[in-house]
């Protein structure tokens, strides 16, 4: 057997050795989240689920790219409030140097909650190097009272005036003991988007804290 013989059926080894772990690892964590869904006594859809994802296609990122599924699915009940957490992809593509196509996966972990009443677009997120070159440039951030606040978070809503009422002096003084999440507010859904796919064991704590933001939304924006 020739030395390029050898170098061919390595690869097809290697590829099969990672395609294997990569299936054993997806194993695992569907097994998770399917003791995760009894644990919460929620329900469980392990499958891909495009027209999920569709339903959520406002939110940001869930328009982007292409071959857009929802997966591992945890489904349920909130005080009457439906919450979904789950996984998504979507893929997007470009070419190398050599005009060969290559294709990027991207993940994410988000987390839904329904309100019982629906709102303008919010979006709420840490400052980072490129939100603060935009604002240089003249994109609006709705700046608050709070210097730390504003310093630490972009937000960003047509609506000020709901922006002021949901960022409120409790809801500040929680997301400032917060380092990574990001809040989106459209309609009648509350969103926390993570890029890549959380650790299982992130998945509890961050359900708690999707909660914990509702609960400090102010009763009176309900009852307009």
């Amino acid at each position: 057997m020739n030395q390029e013989v050898l170098i061919i059926v390595g690869v097809i080894v290697f590829m099969a050795v990672v395609a294997y772990l990569g299936h054993l690892q997806a194993k695992k964590r569907r097994e998770a989240f399917e003791r995760l869904a009894s644990e919460l006594g929620f329900d469980f859809y392990s499958q891909k689920d495009r027209q999920f994802a569709r339903r959520f296609s406002f939110l940001e990122h869930m328009d982007d790219g292409s071959n857009r599924y929802a997966y591992n699915r945890l489904t349920g009940k909130v005080e009457g409030q439906t919450v979904n957490i789950f996984d998504y992809h979507y893929e997007t593509y470009s070419r190398d140097s050599k005009g060969r196509r290559r294709t990027d996966h991207h993940h994410f972990s988000i987390f839904t909650l329904s309100l019982p009443a629906a709102f303008p677009e919010l979006n709420i997120e840490r400052e980072g190097f490129f939100s603060k070159i935009g604002q240089a440039l003249g994109f609006d951030d709705i700046d608050f009272e709070s210097l730390e606040f504003s310093k630490r978070y972009k937000v960003k809503s047509r609506d000020k005036k709901f922006a002021y009422d949901f960022c409120n002096a409790q809801m500040i003084d929680y997301l400032l003991r917060q380092r990574d999440l990001i809040i989106e507010v459209d309609g009648n859904t509350l969103a926390l988007t993570f890029k890549g796919k959380l650790n299982i064991e992130a998945i509890k704590p961050n359900f708690e804290r999707i909660k914990a933001i509702r609960a400090l939304i102010p009763n009176y924006l309900f009852d307009r």
